[in-house]
Protein backbone atom coordinates (compact mmCIF):
# COMPACT_ATOMS: atom_id res chain seq x y z
CA UNK A 1 0.00 0.00 0.00
CA UNK A 2 1.53 3.12 -0.83
CA UNK A 3 1.69 6.44 1.35
CA UNK A 4 -0.89 8.17 -0.47
CA UNK A 5 -3.74 5.26 -0.46
CA UNK A 6 -3.17 4.94 3.30
CA UNK A 7 -3.34 8.38 4.09
CA UNK A 8 -7.15 8.62 1.81
CA UNK A 9 -8.13 5.21 4.04
CA UNK A 10 -6.93 6.49 7.37
CA UNK A 11 -9.16 9.44 6.34
CA UNK A 12 -12.27 7.92 5.52
CA UNK A 13 -12.14 5.80 8.87
CA UNK A 14 -11.70 8.91 10.64
CA UNK A 15 -14.72 10.59 9.12
CA UNK A 16 -16.04 7.19 9.40
CA UNK A 17 -15.95 7.50 13.09
CA UNK A 18 -16.82 10.91 13.65
CA UNK A 19 -13.53 12.35 13.90
CA UNK A 20 -13.63 14.59 11.61
CA UNK A 21 -14.14 17.74 14.19
CA UNK A 22 -11.10 16.45 15.95
CA UNK A 23 -9.18 17.28 13.38
CA UNK A 24 -10.05 21.24 12.98
CA UNK A 25 -7.21 23.96 13.76
CA UNK A 26 -8.59 25.24 17.31
CA UNK A 27 -6.92 26.88 19.92
CA UNK A 28 -5.16 24.98 22.91
CA UNK A 29 -6.46 26.52 26.19
CA UNK A 30 -5.62 26.12 29.78
CA UNK A 31 -8.29 26.79 32.46
CA UNK A 32 -8.25 28.91 35.24
CA UNK A 33 -7.91 26.30 37.36
CA UNK A 34 -5.10 24.58 35.78
CA UNK A 35 -3.50 28.30 36.08
CA UNK A 36 -3.96 28.01 39.78
CA UNK A 37 -2.20 24.31 40.03
CA UNK A 38 0.08 25.81 38.30
CA UNK A 39 0.70 28.45 40.84
CA UNK A 40 0.50 25.73 43.39
CA UNK A 41 3.23 23.49 42.44
CA UNK A 42 5.25 26.86 42.52
CA UNK A 43 4.06 27.91 45.78
CA UNK A 44 3.07 25.17 47.34
CA UNK A 45 1.08 25.89 50.57
CA UNK A 46 2.64 29.27 51.31
CA UNK A 47 0.63 32.58 51.09
CA UNK A 48 0.91 34.84 48.10
CA UNK A 49 0.85 38.48 49.38
CA UNK A 50 -0.08 41.40 46.69
CA UNK A 51 2.30 43.43 46.26
CA UNK A 52 6.15 44.33 45.65
CA UNK A 53 5.71 43.45 42.30
CA UNK A 54 4.82 45.76 39.18
CA UNK A 55 3.62 43.82 35.82
CA UNK A 56 3.93 45.58 32.86
CA UNK A 57 1.83 44.60 30.10
CA UNK A 58 0.13 46.85 27.32
CA UNK A 59 -3.60 46.92 27.92
CA UNK A 60 -4.47 46.25 24.49
CA UNK A 61 -2.22 43.97 21.62
CA UNK A 62 -3.03 43.57 18.36
CA UNK A 63 -1.51 40.57 17.95
CA UNK A 64 -1.07 38.22 20.71
CA UNK A 65 2.20 36.96 18.60
CA UNK A 66 4.65 38.99 20.65
CA UNK A 67 3.22 40.84 23.46
CA UNK A 68 6.06 42.76 25.62
CA UNK A 69 6.17 42.17 29.35
CA UNK A 70 8.37 43.32 31.71
CA UNK A 71 8.64 42.27 35.13
CA UNK A 72 10.19 44.24 38.51
CA UNK A 73 9.98 43.66 41.61
CA UNK A 74 10.70 46.02 44.86
CA UNK A 75 14.36 44.65 46.83
CA UNK A 76 17.58 45.67 47.78
CA UNK A 77 18.78 42.35 46.16
CA UNK A 78 21.68 41.99 48.69
CA UNK A 79 22.78 38.57 49.83
CA UNK A 80 20.21 38.91 52.88
CA UNK A 81 17.25 40.14 51.08
CA UNK A 82 17.07 39.10 47.67
CA UNK A 83 14.49 37.75 44.53
CA UNK A 84 15.09 34.21 43.59
CA UNK A 85 12.59 33.52 40.95
CA UNK A 86 10.24 35.44 38.88
CA UNK A 87 7.18 33.26 37.73
CA UNK A 88 4.39 33.97 35.01
CA UNK A 89 0.99 32.60 34.39
CA UNK A 90 -1.40 32.40 32.04
CA UNK A 91 -5.12 31.66 32.44
CA UNK A 92 -5.89 30.55 28.54
CA UNK A 93 -2.42 29.62 27.18
CA UNK A 94 -1.92 25.51 26.31
CA UNK A 95 0.48 25.77 29.06
CA UNK A 96 -0.36 27.72 31.83
CA UNK A 97 3.31 28.16 33.30
CA UNK A 98 4.75 30.74 30.51
CA UNK A 99 8.37 31.27 31.75
CA UNK A 100 10.52 31.42 35.20
CA UNK A 101 13.33 33.62 36.00
CA UNK A 102 16.01 32.45 38.27
CA UNK A 103 17.42 35.57 40.22
CA UNK A 104 20.45 35.93 42.89
CA UNK A 105 21.96 38.79 44.53
CA UNK A 106 23.99 39.20 42.04
CA UNK A 107 21.88 40.19 39.47
CA UNK A 108 21.85 43.81 41.04
CA UNK A 109 18.28 44.63 40.34
CA UNK A 110 15.21 42.41 39.93
CA UNK A 111 14.18 43.17 36.61
CA UNK A 112 12.92 41.24 33.31
CA UNK A 113 11.77 41.93 30.20
CA UNK A 114 10.63 39.85 27.37
CA UNK A 115 8.08 38.80 24.71
CA UNK A 116 5.61 36.19 25.45
CA UNK A 117 2.27 34.69 23.05
CA UNK A 118 -1.01 35.08 24.30
CA UNK A 119 -3.43 32.93 22.69
CA UNK A 120 -6.75 35.55 23.83
CA UNK A 121 -7.66 38.08 25.93
CA UNK A 122 -6.83 36.81 29.27
CA UNK A 123 -5.25 37.68 32.94
CA UNK A 124 -1.06 37.11 33.52
CA UNK A 125 -0.33 36.61 36.45
CA UNK A 126 3.65 37.31 38.04
CA UNK A 127 4.94 35.83 41.42
CA UNK A 128 8.19 36.40 42.89
CA UNK A 129 9.99 34.45 45.29
CA UNK A 130 12.20 35.96 47.90
CA UNK A 131 15.38 35.30 49.29
CA UNK A 132 13.29 35.06 52.96
CA UNK A 133 10.43 32.23 51.32
CA UNK A 134 7.92 34.97 50.70
CA UNK A 135 6.03 35.28 47.14
CA UNK A 136 4.61 38.35 46.06
CA UNK A 137 2.16 39.13 43.27
CA UNK A 138 1.23 41.38 40.96
CA UNK A 139 -1.75 40.40 37.87
CA UNK A 140 -2.68 42.39 34.69
CA UNK A 141 -4.99 41.77 31.86
CA UNK A 142 -4.51 41.61 28.32
CA UNK A 143 -7.07 42.38 25.63
CA UNK A 144 -6.17 40.37 22.06
CA UNK A 145 -7.53 40.96 18.97
CA UNK A 146 -5.64 38.76 17.26
CA UNK A 147 -5.21 35.37 19.47
CA UNK A 148 -1.85 33.34 18.87
CA UNK A 149 -0.98 29.88 20.23
CA UNK A 150 -3.10 28.00 17.77
CA UNK A 151 -2.17 24.07 17.42
CA UNK A 152 -3.63 21.72 15.90
CA UNK A 153 -6.06 19.34 17.83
Amino acid sequence: MERREFLIAAGGVAAGLGLGPLIALEPARATTAEMQEAIRKVVGAARVNPGRVKLDLPPLSENGNAVPLAVSVESPMTAADHVRAIHVFTEKNPQPDVVSFYLGPRAGRASVATRIRLADTQTVVAISELSDGSFWSASASVVVTLAACLEEA
